[in-house]
């Protein structure tokens, strides 16, 4: 009898502990899952910092072409109703080339820049044919204290727009490496600007919602929520002259940069500047 006792009260424990450690490890699973998804959700929502006040340029530095760092010539980059805007009405009856960047005065790696613009207006007078509703984020770009007096544009990548004008399909979107390559579908581009895989234009004065999302060098555009262009692990242009400065000990990896913005002839607003740091 005492044997017996002994073994059913063994086999008792057995499927207590047995009990216990299943419906443990279940609710435990249950729990991890509710803390990888609902919480990453909501800070992602709170990551997003917006990095244009609405009232000034602070945090942001500016270039032109043929002008020293920060001298913002015919009051170029300005801050009107609440919209970042660029614009041309001081530059005379010739543009001259006189192109420039606006730099986010911060170095980023991994991120997600999101952004709303609208064309607006006419060219300027003296803009090559090119110019016509013509701008882009540039990033990944070279430090705005290294950009020479003359460079008409920074050692970047860019995401560029293009603004239709009412009849004609002009996509945005492509990309355009300046001093760089990139990987497209696993090689290496064979020209300056690759076009979006997913064309789509957009007329008139509407407001665009472009994202570009950087991550461990895979880079992906959007317009509007809609992915239209994915690529991969950026380089420098060791033949470029002004790219080679930032190869260093032979390592030509580009893994990050200043995000900016052209004044390329073509005025152009912007309502809202969102980044989400990785």
């Amino acid at each position: 009898m005492t044997v017996n006792l002994f073994k059913n009260n063994n086999v008792r424990i057995i499927l207590l502990l047995v009990w216990f450690m299943s419906t443990g490890c279940k609710d435990g699973k249950s729990g991890s899952k509710e803390k990888k998804s609902q919480p990453t959700e909501i800070l992602a929502k709170n990551k997003w910092v917006p990095i244009f006040n609405g009232k000034d340029l602070t945090g942001w530095t500016w270039k032109i072409k043929g002008y020293p760092l920060g001298e913002n010539f015919g009051n170029t980059f300005r801050v009107q109703n609440g919209l970042l805007s660029i614009r041309y009405d001081g530059y005379g009856p010739d543009l001259k080339g006189r192109f420039g960047t606006l730099y986010y005065n911060k170095r980023l790696s991994n991120y997600r820049l999101k952004v709303e613009y609208r064309f607006v207006g006419e060219t300027a007078p003296g803009a090559p044919e090119w110019g016509y509703r013509d701008s882009g984020i540039q990033f990944h770009g070279q430090p705005p204290e290294t950009q020479k007096l003359d460079q008409p544009f920074p050692i970047c990548l860019e995401y560029n727009f293009h603004g239709g004008n009412g009849t004609d399909e002009r996509p945005l979107g492509a990309l355009c490496a300046y001093g760089m390559f990139v990987e497209v579908n696993g090689k290496k581009n064979q020209t300056t600007c690759v076009p979006a895989a997913v064309a789509r234009t957009f007329h008139g004065d509407q407001w665009v919602t472009a994202e570009i999302d950087i991550k461990n060098g895979q880079i992906t555009h959007y317009v509007n929520g809609e992915e239209i262009l994915r690529y991969a692990n950026p380089t420098y242009d060791s033949q470029n002259e002004i790219a080679k400065m930032f190869i260093l000990k032979g390592d030509s990896t580009v893994s990050g940069g200043y995000v900016s913005f052209q004044s390329n002839s073509h005025p152009i607003d912007f309502r809202k500047i969102e980044l989400l740091e990785y």
